[in-house]
């Protein structure tokens, strides 16, 4: 998941802008689970990714995404016994007991893998046309160093997993039976964040922690970040009124009620519009 800078109005956008926009997206994701909402979100997700121009990149995700969703949708039957209409019995299933698997059940689960789909679309948007080195420096005056170990770390995830290994190794050659999976995350993790300091501290002296002006500081707000910010907060406004006048409420248990009405459909149309709205402007986006 590497970000390259193309010809799109998202990477105009400066990291405040367009992360505020992924965000918003995302929210409304969680604060929603009308089938039809989250549809319209999912579309919307899918064709912000193809006007950012990373379309294949993010759809590529779906490969991870979708057995998740699914996973999802199949065991909340199984975990949940709520819900009036039986659509099969299992009997007696130890240890849990009797198993009865109800159709609100499996609605519900498939509910919430949509929403997993949307948030983790939204947020494979950001990785691929957010400048990383932007969104690092927006943290700078909190905590560059801290940023710059995290960051470090999860760039060293191929020589944590082989460290991960020789101690696994090391552990199984005691005395005393196999490694506690525990306390061999726990070594992982603390060398992890000593290197990661440690090469901090040499990008610091090198000069890294000096480096000159991010291209979104000391310059203006454009259109494009205008754009996408008030995109970003008129999502969360349209999230808030309907929350607050019941529109696309759904209720799964006892008995499925998901309204499909005129403020139902207005609200889906209002949340792709608004969303792809600052892609129609494509004036000043050279890469």
């Amino acid at each position: 998941m590497i970000y390259e800078r193309r010809a799109s109005p998202l990477h105009a956008a400066r990291a405040v802008a367009s992360g505020a926009w992924c965000v918003a997206l995302a929210g409304a994701a969680l604060a929603f689970h009308h089938p039809l909402v989250l549809g319209a979100l999912l579309a919307a997700v899918v064709a912000g990714a193809y006007g950012a121009g990373v379309g294949r990149e993010v759809t590529r995700l779906l490969r991870y995404a979708v057995p998740f969703a699914l996973f999802i949708a199949l065991v909340n039957p199984f975990v949940s016994r709520n819900g009036l209409t039986v659509i099969a019995r299992l009997g007696e299933v130890p240890p849990f007991g009797s198993i009865v698997l109800t159709a609100e059940a499996l609605v519900y689960g498939a509910m919430f893998g949509l929403r997993l789909l949307v948030v983790v679309l939204a947020f494979g948007i950001a990785t691929y046309a957010i400048d990383p080195d932007e969104v690092l420096r927006l943290f700078r005056r909190v905590s560059f160093r801290s940023a710059l170990t995290a960051a470090l770390a999860v760039r060293l995830v191929p020589v944590l997993h082989a460290d991960a290994k020789r101690l696994a190794e090391a552990r199984r050659c005691r005395a005393g039976g196999d490694a506690s999976r525990l306390a061999v995350l726990r070594a992982v993790t603390a060398g992890a964040l000593d290197r990661a300091t440690d090469v901090a501290a040499t990008l610091e002296v090198r000069g890294y922690a000096t480096a000159g002006p991010s291209r979104a500081a000391g310059r203006p707000w454009s259109r494009h970040d205008g754009w996408f910010a008030a995109s970003a907060a008129a999502l969360v406004g349209l999230v808030v009124a309907a929350k607050l006048g019941g529109v696309a409420d759904f209720e799964a248990f006892p008995a499925l009620a998901a309204p499909l009405g005129g403020l139902e459909i207005a609200l889906a149309v209002a949340l792709v519009v608004v969303a792809l709205l600052p892609f129609c402007d494509r004036r000043g986006i050279a890469a």
